[in-house]
């Protein structure tokens, strides 16, 4: 995915250098014909690195073009991750294109949400309403048995490279992926989080690819149908959990639209877990907002808590993604997803944070109404609260 970069100073090696070379020629065409000869030239380059597992070649590149030349930086971006997301294969006489995809749910919970392997009979459900719902006729669909937490997807481009044709395999195999849940990273416990289907459809080439790409289909009606129809195959796995479905895209893309969501989505799950855990309700709950900076401004951080008291209970992390940067009106949206949460008290410090977490846990600290950094502390939470999650 297309990150913040800042310069590095590894070594230049002659394949990162011609990435930049070729990159550089594709953001300075004029013209189509020019477009698809640079396009042809960086993905065989591109693919050659992702199969052969060179990684650091094409992260110096990107690091390198961030600062010299941010348009070709990223032209290259979207070559790396189209390249790491998609195949082509012959099987049975026929051309395929393999396309990765993630599946987001967004959830909350005041207990742990799971990510876990999948059972057989829920990922055969899964992938017969994702077929029917989000993915065009005459395609054919692999899933791998795992709900992923955000730490548990792959790590770099190549692995995810390896994971699109792994999947592909298994699409035109007609089967499912099973992954190793032992070597599955450790997962963060957050109040809100992301879990993620992970799957390859195999698509006759020119085929359409999604249900919204054939003329009768809309992406309105692709989600809906999916939230009704896979929803009940979603459930047992989110026991204990408020959660959303998101439309299914490409792997980058679904990420991308996740994390997008996610901040929004966040927000109103913070302000749900106060009135649920503390009966605190949202009118009478204080938001304080700060921006905080590293070597540059890298996120907002929201300390939430009582309107009429300087205690912060519970913290909010807003960071900017993409191109986002303290001239875009994250603090607006924030302050748009507050008040449509009901909360009115509602602070902005113009402050520069520092990028402040507790020594003891790591937590992040969170600005309170006096313009101080603080570890947020839930107060000692009534015995007779027996408040359900819907």
């Amino acid at each position: 995915m297309k990150r913040t970069r800042f310069g590095a100073r590894d070594r230049l090696s002659r394949d990162a250098a011609e990435l930049q070379r070729l990159a550089s020629g594709l953001s300075e065409s004029g013209g189509k014909l020019e477009d698809a000869y640079w396009e042809g030239q960086l993905a065989e380059t591109v693919d050659s690195l992702l199969k052969n597992g060179a990684e650091d070649d094409i992260n110096i590149a990107l690091d390198r073009l961030f600062e010299a030349n941010p348009r070709a930086h990223d032209e290259l971006a979207d070559m790396v991750e189209a390249r790491a997301e998609t195949g082509r294969v012959e099987a049975a006489g026929a051309t395929w294109d393999i396309l990765l995809f993630a599946a987001p749910i967004l959830a909350w919970s005041r207990f742990s949400i799971a990510a876990c392997p999948l059972p057989k009979s829920t990922l055969q459900a899964l992938a017969v309403q994702l077929g029917a719902h989000v993915f065009a006729a005459g395609n054919k669909l692999a899933l791998a048995d795992f709900l992923f937490s955000p730490d548990q997807l792959p790590r770099s481009f190549c692995d995810t490279w390896q994971l699109t044709r792994e999947l592909g395999d298994a699409a035109l195999a007609g089967k499912h992926l099973t992954v190793d849940s032992a070597l599955m990273a450790e997962t963060n416990r957050f109040l809100s989080d992301v879990r993620y289907l992970i799957g390859a459809v195999a698509v006759p080439r020119g085929s359409a690819l999604f249900r919204w790409n054939e003329k009768d289909g809309s992406k309105e009606e692709a989600l809906r149908d999916w939230i009704k129809q896979g929803g009940p195959s979603l459930e047992p796995l989110l026991a204990g959990c408020a959660w959303q479905p998101l439309l299914p895209d490409a792997y980058h893309a679904g990420c991308r639209n996740a994390d997008r969501a996610s901040r929004p989505y966040s927000v109103k799950a913070s302000i749900a877990f106060l009135q649920t855990s503390l009966g605190l309700m949202p009118d009478a709950i204080r938001a304080v907002i700060g921006p905080c900076y590293d070597r540059r401004m890298e996120e907002y951080r929201v300390g939430l808590g009582p309107k009429d008291g300087e205690a912060v209970y519970h913290g909010i992390v807003w960071p900017l993604l993409g191109g986002e940067d303290e001239g875009t009106d994250a603090a607006g949206e924030i302050e748009s997803a507050l008040r449509e949460a009901g909360v009115k008290d509602v602070r902005f410090l113009d402050h520069h944070f520092p990028m402040e977490f507790c020594d003891d846990c790591g937590a992040p600290m969170f600005p309170n109404i006096d313009g101080e950094l603080v570890h947020a502390e839930m107060p000692e939470q009534p015995s007779s609260s027996s408040q359900h999650l819907h």
